[in-house]
């Protein structure tokens, strides 16, 4: 019986002793990333895409909606799928989910923004749930607000769905699109992290604006440069930050702007060439069309706020993958999808970007 005690005492010790072995590999890498990056000056955003077989980090996910679900949907080509971000002066480390929910159990997790939010939202949930399969979930929709939550962790994941951060009234004349006002806001505090993004509304015209007017203090205009407009609302949206947010209490970042790619010329192709078809990045390190207006406006903004935001600067990143947008393979759309980005794919790489900014 001592023996049979002793030897199950033994194989305690040697399971125990593998999870641990287990575990501390798992931790490895993350370790390694941070003690690389300490000791360089590592430019996450500057680099170029480099083929990897490893790659997706995930195939199939619950969240994905079908406007992005472009493997569903028929897309017959897959090398999109097979691309990782390498910087120039370092590498970061693969999406490590556990270690994400470890680091941010109990937290609150806020995207704040327009379908691009949506797409880096889902992906973010879709690479939580790939390294975690089997721990419990729920999701939840009301209003304005998605969420999902990671149960056994008390990890929460929303979305905040909202075009222009500044608010659009209904009023009297119609409705007012107010470039120096945030009362959603009151629905973004309390959380630990907020991840905010706009633009692609701000270049809508016509019957695709869901304004009828546009509002500076007292000044009511039928429209107005929109990069100036842009600037108005998202210093507006600084104010607020400053205004609202303890960074002791939460990390903010700002999603750079999503690039689009209906016009092959931007890449030097042929100017009626959209990005249907395309099945291969832009190699390199530089994009032909250069720098976006819209990026500097936001450069400018985060220049002047106080309240420390960290700027997720995916625009180049993001401009040499023309091969990876929906195309005509998003179920539910009409025409082809050169805005949005297919999952599993570039979102992705956002997160693992977000990852490596969030564990330094």
């Amino acid at each position: 019986m001592e023996l049979k005690l002793k030897l199950f005492i033994s194989f305690i010790s040697f399971l125990s002793c593998s999870l641990q072995q287990a575990r501390t590999q798992e931790f490895h890498n993350v370790s390694t990333f941070i003690n690389s990056v300490q000791s360089s000056s590592c430019n996450f955003f500057q680099g170029s895409w480099v083929y990897d077989a490893s790659y997706p980090l995930y195939t199939s996910c619950p969240f994905i909606d079908p406007e992005f679900d472009c493997l569903k949907y028929g897309r017959p080509d897959k090398s999109y799928l097979k691309y990782r971000w390498k910087p120039n002066s370092c590498d970061i480390p693969r999406f490590n989910g556990l270690d994400f929910l470890t680091r941010w159990r109990g937290k609150k997790i806020m995207f704040v923004g327009d379908s691009l939010s949506l797409n880096q939202w889902q992906s973010l949930t879709c690479l939580i749930h790939a390294s975690v399969p089997n721990a419990k979930y729920s999701y939840a929709k009301s209003g304005l607000i998605s969420t999902v939550t990671f149960q056994d962790y008390g990890v929460v994941v929303m979305l905040y769905h909202t075009t222009y951060l500044v608010d659009i009234v209904r009023e009297q004349k119609g409705r007012i699109l107010k470039l120096d006002s945030i009362e959603a806001g009151k629905s973004w505090l309390g959380m630990d992290m907020l991840i905010f993004n706009t633009w692609h509304w701000w270049t809508h015209y016509g019957s695709n604006q869901p304004w009828d007017y546009m509002q500076d203090g007292t000044t009511l205009v039928k429209d107005m440069n929109r990069l100036v407009a842009f600037y108005k609302g998202l210093t507006t949206w600084a104010r607020w930050v400053d205004g609202h947010i303890d960074s002791s209490k939460t990390k903010v970042f700002f999603q750079g702007i999503s690039p689009i790619h209906y016009s092959a010329k931007d890449w030097n192709g042929s100017p009626r060439k959209s990005c249907n078809g395309e099945t291969t990045p832009v190699f390199g390190s530089t994009y032909p069309k250069g720098t976006l207006q819209e990026a500097v406006v936001v450069n400018k903004v985060l220049s002047r706020i106080s309240t420390p935001v960290y700027l997720l600067d995916i625009t180049l990143l993001s401009q040499l993958r023309k091969d990876a947008h929906p195309e005509t393979y998003g179920g539910g759309h009409s025409g082809v999808d050169c805005s949005h980005w297919c999952l599993p794919g570039l979102p992705d790489v956002w997160n693992q970007l977000l990852y490596s900014a969030l564990i330094l």
